[in-house]
Order: C-alpha cells, then sequence, then structure tokens
C-alpha cells in the first residue's frame, strides 16, 4: 500500500534523493524510537542525508538516521545517536521491497520524517540510481523551468 502524502508535520527531510535517485515507489512505515528520541524528533534534530535502508531476516532497518539526544532528557542512559532503528511495515510489503532492491541498481532510501496522529513516520522509497548524465539533465530541465516561471512573473508585471 503506497502513500505519496503526508498529513502530519514534516521534521526532517532528504533534498539529496531526488537528485541521487529516481523514486518508483513509496511507503510510509512507523519508527521504532527509545526513550527521548521522540521529543527530540519534534524538535528537529533529526539527520537522514547519509540514511539508508536494509533488510534482515524479514525485518527492515534504517541506518545512519542521525537524532540528536534531547537536552532535558535521561542523560544517564543515553542512546547512540546513529543506532539502527527498526521500521514497521506490513510482511507484503517487506517482501515487495526485498524483491526490488535485490535487483541491480536500486536501492531503499529514505525520503522524510514526519509526525502524524502522534507517530513518527517514515517516508521511504524504492529509487534507483541515477548516472551522471542524469544528473545534468534533470538540473538543466529544472533551471530551464525556473527561467520560464522567472519570464513569465516579469511578463505579468509589466502587463500591470
Amino acid at each position: 500500500m503506497a502513500s505519496k502524502k503526508s498529513d502530519g508535520k514534516q521534521l526532517a527531510q532528504n533534498k539529496k534523493a531526488s537528485h541521487d535517485y529516481f523514486i518508483e515507489d513509496t511507503y510510509e512505515a512507523g519508527i521504532v524510537l527509545m526513550g527521548t528520541e521522540i521529543k527530540a524528533l519534534r524538535m528537529g534534530k533529526a539527520n537522514i542525508g547519509d540514511a539508508f535502508a536494509t533488510i534482515r531476516n524479514g525485518e527492515i532497518f534504517i541506518h545512519n538516521m542521525h537524532i540528536s539526544p534531547f537536552e532535558q532528557g535521561n542523560r544517564h542512559n543515553p542512546t547512540d545517536p546513529t543506532r539502527a532503528r527498526k521500521l514497521l511495515l506490513h510482511k507484503q510489503q517487506i517482501h515487495k521491497l526485498l524483491g526490488l532492491s535485490k535487483q541491480e541498481g536500486y536501492s531503499i532510501v529514505p525520503l522524510k520524517i514526519y509526525v502524524r496522529n502522534g507517530y513518527a513516520k517514515l517516508l521511504i522509497g524504492l529509487g534507483k540510481g541515477k548516472k551522471q548524465y542524469d544528473k545534468r539533465d534533470t538540473a538543466a530541465k529544472r533551471d530551464a523551468q525556473r527561467d520560464i516561471q522567472r519570464a513569465l512573473r516579469e511578463k505579468q508585471k509589466v502587463a500591470r
């Protein structure tokens, strides 16, 4: 069951993902958090720029997702900020992701973290890696679109 929307408050976003990958499918996963990590997340102290997901023993884990420790939290028993965190998905979704990610050039990429109905959610995408020429082509299209929008705005200013 793929989800393309995030109704809740966005806490962190992986802007490099759309630059480095063609995102073909997205899934909403819950995150297993410990202690005061949810409070740190709500304060926006998360980074998923270098994060990636792996599937082991029928479970999916996110690695290198950095959640800074909560300052007012439990100082005697802090958790590792970059520890592997388990993601909560249906078994069919995990099996589908496992099969698709085994193909050449595909990866499971975290896209954004947000809170929905009080629970932290992670939007993950199945991405196919871009080649260097694909990245240049994407940048050229984005620049052309920006120039078109700029010209339209200037034309509307002159018309007024």
